[in-house]
C-alpha cells in the first residue's frame, strides 16, 4: 500500500520540481524558488517515505545561492528526518570539496551509526583517512567495519581492506632505507589481514569460493614479491584445487545450453572428502568381516 502511494507521489513530486526550476530558471526569482522548495518538503509524509531527490535539488538551490548555511541546514533535516545512502553521499562530498574534513567525519559516524553493515560507506570512510595519510585512523576504521555483526558487502570491505594493507607494504618495502624490522612487522599485519579474511570466507561465505581464491592469489603474489622477507608455503597448502565443469543454464529466450566453469575445491574439502571414503571403505570392510564370520 505504501509502495503504491509513494508512486503517486512521485509524480506529484516532479511537478514541485518542475515549478521550482521555472521560478529559478526563467522568472529568475530567488524568493518564490526558496518558497516551492520548502512548502514541498512540508507536505511530503517523510516518517512513511521521502524523496532524497528533493531535498538535495532543494540544497544545490541554496549553494548556487552562496547559501552554504542554508544547504547544510537542508541536509542536516534530511539526515535527521528521512536519512538515505545518497543524502548522505551528496553532503559528505559538499563538505570534502570545501576542504571541511572533520565535518566529513562527523557526517560518516552519522551514516554508519544509521548504517552499520553498509560496506561502502565503511569504504569510502577508510579511504578519506588514507588520503589524508591518517593511517591508523584508516586501520581503525577497517577494524571496526570488520567487527560489524551484519555486513552488506563484505567482499568488498575485505578486499579493500587487504588493498590498504598490502599497498602500506609496498610502500615500505620500496624505500631502501626503510629498517627491515619495520617491513616485517608491515608483511606481518598484512599477513594477519589476510588470514581474518580467509577465515570469514570460510565459515561466514562459503559460496564465495572465486572471491576466497583471489584473495589467496594476492596473498601468494604478496609473498612472491618480499624477497626474503617472503614464505610463499604459507599460502601454498591453503591454495585449491581448479577443476572444470559445466552446468545446464537457461538463456533469456528460454533455451537451454550447457556452459563450462571453474569450481574451486579448496583443502579442508579435500580431507573431509577424503575422510568420508576412509569411513566408507571401513564400513565396507566391516560389513565384509561380518559377512565372512557368518559363513
Amino acid at each position: 500500500m505504501i509502495h503504491e502511494e509513494k508512486r503517486f507521489w512521485q509524480l506529484y513530486i516532479y511537478l514541485w520540481i518542475n515549478y521550482a526550476l521555472y521560478e529559478e530558471l526563467d522568472a529568475e526569482d530567488v524568493d518564490p524558488t526558496r518558497d516551492v522548495y520548502r512548502k514541498c518538503l512540508n507536505l511530503i509524509p517523510h516518517s512513511k517515505f521521502s524523496f532524497a531527490k528533493i531535498w538535495l535539488l532543494a540544497a544545490q538551490f541554496e549553494i548556487r545561492q552562496l547559501n552554504l548555511k542554508g544547504a547544510r541546514q537542508i541536509l542536516g533535516n534530511a539526515i535527521g528526518n528521512a536519512p538515505k545512502d545518497k543524502i548522505f553521499n551528496k553532503y559528505i562530498e559538499i563538505e570534502l570539496q570545501l576542504g571541511n574534513i572533520d565535518r566529513c567525519r562527523k557526517l560518516y559516524e552519522k551514516y554508519l551509526e544509521w548504517s552499520p553493515e553498509n560496506c561502502y560507506a565503511w569504504t569510502k570512510y577508510a579511504e578519506l583517512e588514507r588520503s589524508l595519510s591518517e593511517t591508523e585512523r584508516a586501520r581503525a576504521i577497517f577494524e571496526l567495519a570488520i567487527a560489524q555483526p551484519a555486513l552488506d558487502m563484505p567482499e568488498l570491505l575485505w578486499k579493500a581492506y587487504i588493498d590498504f594493507e598490502t599497498a602500506e607494504f609496498e610502500a615500505q618495502n620500496s624505500l631502501d632505507l626503510t629498517e627491515e624490522e619495520q617491513k616485517r612487522e608491515c608483511l606481518q599485519r598484512a599477513r594477519r589481514v589476510f588470514e581474518k579474511a580467509l577465515n570469514y570466507f570460510r565459515s561466514s561465505a562459503p559460496e564465495l569460493k572465486e572471491e576466497r581464491a583471489m584473495l589467496l592469489e594476492k596473498w601468494l603474489n604478496m609473498e612472491a614479491a618480499s624477497g626474503k622477507l617472503g614464505d610463499v608455503s604459507l599460502v601454498q597448502s591453503k591454495l585449491p584445487k581448479k577443476l572444470k565443469k559445466r552446468r545446464q543454464v537457461t538463456t533469456e529466450d528460454g533455451s537451454a545450453r550447457i556452459e563450462e566453469f571453474i569450481d574451486y575445491l579448496f583443502p579442508e574439502k579435500i580431507q573431509t572428502s577424503n575422510l568420508k571414503i576412509l569411513a566408507a571403505a571401513y564400513q565396507w570392510k566391516k560389513k565384509q568381516k561380518l559377512s565372512s564370520g557368518d559363513n
